[in-house]
């Protein structure tokens, strides 16, 4: 009898956490997918496209509060070109070449505001 009130609590709890579940948004613009998945708070976490089941074109992600975290392209699933990486007061610039880091630039807003 015990194994069966721990067997229907565990079922009970995933179906409660199922239902908690953000479900992401998809959407056709210019024959691609437009993806959208969010926080539990409701908030954007990511966006970008899928085109023949790929990544592809600009993927922008968003920390909890909304800020910007990061913003990169995707060709049919290789991430590719510059990308940029906001990390507190960080600013990151990374070239990828067939989705390997070719370059990175790192600037500190200590660098930028202290520049004349």
């Amino acid at each position: 009898m015990k194994k069966y009130m721990i067997l229907g609590a565990i079922l009970v709890s995933g179906v409660i956490f199922a239902q908690n579940e953000v479900k992401p948004k998809y959407e056709i613009v210019n024959g691609s997918v437009k993806a959208t998945y969010f926080y539990e708070n409701g908030k954007v976490q990511q966006q970008g496209f899928y085109k023949d089941g790929k990544l592809d074109g600009k993927w922008i992600t968003y920390d909890e509060s909304g800020n910007k975290k990061s913003i990169g392209e995707y060709a049919s699933g290789t991430k590719t070109g510059k990308w940029f990486f906001w990390n507190n007061d960080k600013l990151s610039e990374v070239d990828y070449s067939d989705s390997r880091v070719a370059n990175v630039k790192t600037w500190s807003s200590d660098a930028l505001v202290n520049r004349n």
